[in-house]
């Protein structure tokens, strides 16, 4: 079967231009290259949106939850602001509160346990009469040695014309 032109189309056809019943190849290249262009525009709009998340448990941060709250709010929500703040707190070094803050209290609760082992009359403490001389001779060299043992005083320096001095 011979396709004939019609006698109206110009005489070079373009290389597009598929005869009847043929398969339209460019289409399929056209729709495939969409197709592949979506999903790499996908991927890296989903690599960005991540990005701050990704910083922040690099370096493993304080703020990597709220990075990671901050994230999903703008993927979801569309807001940039959201994404700027993760991406800002993925960047910037929080202090550490919390550890000093426990150091200071597992000191103290050594302390106040310390004390209320060593005191007599506490619950749990000896009594008295079930002290052993060597055990009070200990205890009176604990007391009456100075409670900064072992931290020398700095020297004081007093300014000139101060309340001090």
């Amino acid at each position: 079967m011979t396709v004939t032109q019609n006698p109206v189309a110009s005489d070079p056809v373009p290389f597009f231009v598929t005869p009847p019943g043929q398969t339209d190849m460019l289409f399929h290249v056209v729709a495939w290259f969409v197709l592949l262009c979506v999903i790499g525009l996908g991927v890296i709009f989903f690599t960005i949106h991540s990005l701050p998340d990704r910083i922040a448990h690099k370096t493993k941060k304080v703020q990597l939850d709220i990075v990671a709250v901050l994230c999903l709010l703008a993927l979801l929500t569309n807001e940039h602001a959201f994404w700027f703040a993760a991406l800002i707190l993925a960047f910037i070094d929080l202090p550490d509160f919390l550890s000093p803050v426990l150091r200071i209290a597992t000191a103290i609760e050594n302390i106040a346990g310390q004390e209320t082992a060593e005191s007599p009359g506490v619950a749990g403490a000896s009594t008295p009469e079930a002290v052993t001389p060597g055990a009070e001779a200990e205890r009176s060299a604990a007391e009456s040695a100075p409670k900064n043992a072992g931290f020398p005083e700095a020297p004081r320096q007093f300014k000139k014309g101060s309340a001090d001095a």
